[in-house]
């Protein structure tokens, strides 16, 4: 190029009127998602919250309670696909799942999505599963960042993650230093794999065996993309509908899957014991299981195994825990006890 052509940011890559277009198809969904308390709209520099109609009690000590994450390699599935629907739902829901363990009600949610190049109704799609996960959670989305990066991204991919701000009074915030021996555990049903564990999943059905995702599998009842992109459950009902419990510990089963999570707020002289036989993982655990040839203890090593969050609860409280869960529509077992430590922090019966 001559020194005497005027260069653009267009010329280097990066598309500001394309930019824009995305902001305006998005903001018809993330409307949907203002409550009272929002002060600003799309587009301000900074989103602002109003605490003043947050549900703060009289006498209450407000904590506020945040949470960050993204969704990880299951991205590469929706980039194989062209499916960008459902990925928004599991950003929001990694981040909401996790502040509803410290007894949170999450406030508000804020995103950021980088890509090579912006193309507006794909950022569209996406952010749309954003407000929808972000409407399911009971929070309201009041701003994020699209940043288009020239170079720095493979043709058609994009990275994603969240931010997300909940309230709790400090005498309810939820740590399981109460989790006593003889406590029941709920489990909470997981949609399926959720976000986690993709990289062995890939592994598994597209690097070791020859599977493609428009491949009808028997054992499932549907397509291989569908059952991966199924999007990751969120907990905000099940948590508000036996909120006035006494629940001494909450944990999201996300990487790591109960060997790594569920120690997280068990006291040192305790270990948790699951009857595996109380629940039914989805299909497509026994199906990763089979055709990767792996172990029990790997599997819930690495994945959820149908549990995407637990309650710990003295016996008599889980059992009406678990009444009222079932009422609201809820589908949850109990699935285990709290047990003096053995060997393990976690043991699988």
């Amino acid at each position: 190029m001559k020194s005497s052509e005027k260069l653009t940011y267009r010329d280097a890559g990066v598309d500001t009127l394309e930019g824009q277009r995305a902001v305006s198809l998005m903001k018809e969904h993330v409307r949907k998602t203002f409550d009272a308390n929002v002060l600003t709209d799309l587009g301000s520099f900074g989103g602002l919250y109003e605490l003043k109609g947050a549900d703060i009690k009289e006498g209450a000590e407000p904590v506020l309670v945040s949470g960050t994450d993204g969704v990880g390699t299951k991205l590469k599935l929706a980039f194989m696909t062209g499916d960008h629907s459902t990925v928004g739902q599991d950003c929001v829901a990694m981040c909401v799942n996790d502040v509803l363990c410290q007894g949170a009600r999450p406030l508000f949610f804020l995103d950021y999505i980088a890509t090579g190049k912006v193309q507006a109704e794909k950022i569209s799609e996406i952010v749309k599963g954003i407000a929808d996960g972000c409407r399911e959670a009971g929070c309201a989305l009041i701003g994020g960042e699209t940043a288009e990066m020239p170079g720095f991204y493979a043709e058609g991919e994009y990275d994603m993650a969240g931010f997300c701000v909940g309230i709790v009074d400090k005498k309810k915030i939820i740590t399981g230093e109460k989790i006593s021996e003889g406590d029941s555990i709920i489990g909470l049903f997981s949609s399926g794999i959720h976000s986690n564990g993709y990289s062995l999943v890939r592994k598994v059905f597209f690097d070791e065996n020859e599977f493609k995702l428009q491949d009808h599998i028997t054992e499932l009842g549907e397509t291989l993309s569908k059952a991966l992109l199924r999007p990751t459950r969120i907990y905000s009902k099940a948590c508000r509908a036996v909120c006035d419990f006494d629940i001494k510990g909450i944990v999201h089963i996300t990487g790591g899957g109960f060997f790594e999570n569920v120690p997280r707020v068990l006291p040192k002289d305790l270990c948790a014991e699951f009857d595996t036989t109380a629940w039914e993982p989805p299909a497509i655990f026994p199906l990763i299981k089979k055709i990767g040839n792996m172990e029990k203890r790997e599997m819930f090593s690495t994945f959820n195994m149908g549990i995407g969050m637990m309650f710990f609860a003295g016996s008599e409280d889980a059992e009406k825990m678990l009444k009222v869960l079932k009422e609201n529509g809820e589908d949850a077992a109990i699935i285990g006890k709290v047990i003096k430590k053995q060997t393990d922090e976690v043991t699988l019966k």
